[in-house]
């Protein structure tokens, strides 16, 4: 069966977007997972996806890519699908939240630290 999940996260980033609210998503970090290392917050990270923020976003079945400036710099970001924790608007907080399978490398990272559960790294 195919995945609900990036059809679901496709859906609130378009409702972030033609609601004037800035689209933001919280993701697992793990060994597939391209983004700038010193912004991950233990083994998370938080990214704005809004238009003035990303170049060339695509949400397919499986990644979540695009390329993003951090600290002047041009990066590309690659996301797995099945690490995304959340996307939700920033002024607002709506949007909607996924349960991550935490994955024996995530845990075994130094990274990842789960103090007391999982929490939204904003």
């Amino acid at each position: 069966m195919i995945s609900q999940k990036p059809y679901l996260i496709r859906a609130i980033y378009e409702w972030c977007i033609d609601s004037g609210l800035t689209p933001f998503l919280a993701t697992m970090v793990d060994s597939r997972t391209n983004v700038p290392k010193q912004y991950v917050q233990q083994g998370q990270i938080v990214l704005n996806l809004s238009t003035v923020a990303t170049k060339e976003l695509l949400i397919d079945a499986e990644w979540i890519t695009f390329k993003a400036t951090f600290g002047g710099l041009l990066q590309d970001v690659s996301i797995p699908i099945e690490n995304i924790i959340a996307i939700f608007a920033q002024e607002s907080g709506q949007g909607m939240q996924f349960n991550v399978e935490i994955k024996t490398e995530m845990t075994n990272s130094d990274e990842f630290k789960k103090p007391g559960g999982l929490k939204l790294v904003k």
